[in-house]
């Protein structure tokens, strides 16, 4: 087993739900294909879909919902079987 960081590619705010009434993309412990949505990025009102990139279980997010992000910054981490 290994770990893969998800890498934020840009600046911005980090959501993990696409709406403030919705629930998040994806919880801890979730199993994610490399096309899951984890979250967005905001940046002057546009939104990026991040995705998982990886197949595996989500560990941990390393940021919180709502809070900036700089470029390079890590956003999660999975458990990979490779």
């Amino acid at each position: 087993m290994s770990t893969h960081e998800i890498i934020s590619p840009l600046p911005g705010i980090f959501y993990r739900q696409p709406a403030p009434e919705s629930p998040p993309f994806i919880n801890p412990g979730d199993t994610v294909e490399s096309t899951t949505v984890i979250g967005l990025i905001e940046v002057m009102k546009q939104f990026t879909e991040i995705y998982a990139e990886q197949t595996g279980q989500l560990q941990a997010f390393a940021i919180n919902n709502g809070e900036a992000i700089e470029p390079g910054q890590i956003i999660a981490i999975i458990k990979t079987d490779s």
